[in-house]
């Protein structure tokens, strides 16, 4: 069904060719109440593939036309053009909040950038224990390190070591919001050890993981948190990207075919964007992933991924810039 006209005819009425100058970055979500369509452009009304909204279907919002906006930029999962304007009274709009590109202050009070549920998607952080141990300065505090030195440990895939709720107008500085305490339980233990070794040796790490990180989203708990993060690295690990850094343990990987290798399992150039390889000199340390805020059951990272693909890769300074990586080998 077409968008009804009077609902149409009050998103068009000022529109002019200055139109996405004005445009707004956004987080939040929309309800669709009504069948209407999903457009590319608004002036140019385009929409080639007949894209709908449906009803009683959530979606993501990453903009809007205006402040006090008639019109949302959404994103609709499975669509090969996922970003599409929709008209705002066809639904419902939650959790709108504007992203400035600067700490804003909400009406409710406090720094946006420590409050829970501001995140517009996830980074999943993934070590390569090996390198990690081998070539970074971690001062004595990682006995998993020390383990592997002595032959104890031994490790031959990626390892968690974060899950990060993000939000892009807050850099870095997304974290530390109030919530409760980490109690995991015994169970939770066993089933993320294999994947974050440092829980053979204690909690204080991954204390410090869900109190930095965990806390500032509260749609899973510790334990649902901590598992999800497991199952995501396994995913990773097992990704074609991420059995070609297996295979090539104490040996090397190309940065080139690594990448490659992502555009080839997930379909797309652009999925290359959502990938970031980590170096401590020429040898690799970890792997992060931006991943979308709604983390989707799947069976693999191209599903929980599911074509919500990063405009840009992020930068650190700490990025692999060579071609040619270095991929320690673990143990004695």
């Amino acid at each position: 069904m077409k968008v009804p006209f009077a609902v149409l005819l009050a998103g068009l009425v000022g529109l002019c060719p200055s139109f996405a100058a004005w445009a707004e970055p956004a987080q939040g979500s929309f309800t669709a109440s009504q069948r209407c369509e999903a457009f590319q452009s608004i002036r140019k009304q385009s929409n080639p593939d007949e894209l709908e909204v449906q009803p009683g279907q959530r979606y993501e919002v990453v903009e809007v036309n205006k402040r006090d906006f008639d019109w949302l930029r959404i994103r609709v999962p499975g669509s090969t053009t996922p970003l599409r304007w929709v008209a705002a009274g066809c639904g419902t709009v939650e959790g709108l909040v504007f992203n400035t590109g600067k700490t804003e202050k909400p009406a409710a009070g406090g720094d946006i950038c420590s409050l829970p549920d501001q995140h517009d998607g996830y980074v999943l952080a993934a070590t390569w224990q090996p390198g990690f141990c081998e070539h970074a300065s971690y001062k004595g505090s990682k006995p998993e390190c020390e383990g592997l030195e002595s032959g104890e440990l031994q490790i031959s895939h990626l390892t968690l070591h974060g899950l990060w709720p993000n939000r892009q107008s807050c850099g870095t500085s997304y974290g530390h919001c109030d919530g409760p305490a980490m109690k995991l339980s015994a169970d939770t233990l066993a089933y993320v050890r294999p994947w974050m070794p440092n829980f053979r040796y204690g909690t204080s790490f991954g204390r410090y993981q869900w109190d930095k990180h965990g806390i500032c989203q509260t749609q899973m708990d510790d334990d649902a948190y901590f598992r999800r993060a497991a199952d995501l690295v396994r995913q990773l690990d097992a990704s074609k990207a991420g059995q070609y850094v297996v295979a090539n343990i104490g040996g090397a990987i190309s940065r080139r075919a690594f990448y490659q290798k992502v555009e080839d399992e997930f379909g797309s150039t652009d999925a290359q964007n959502n990938f970031l390889l980590i170096c401590s000199g020429q040898y690799l340390q970890e792997i992060r992933v931006s991943l979308p805020r709604e983390l989707k059951a799947a069976d693999s990272l191209v599903g929980v991924v599911d074509g919500q693909f990063a405009s840009r890769r992020p930068n650190d300074r700490s990025e692999c810039r060579a071609d040619r990586i270095l991929i320690e080998a673990g143990g004695r």
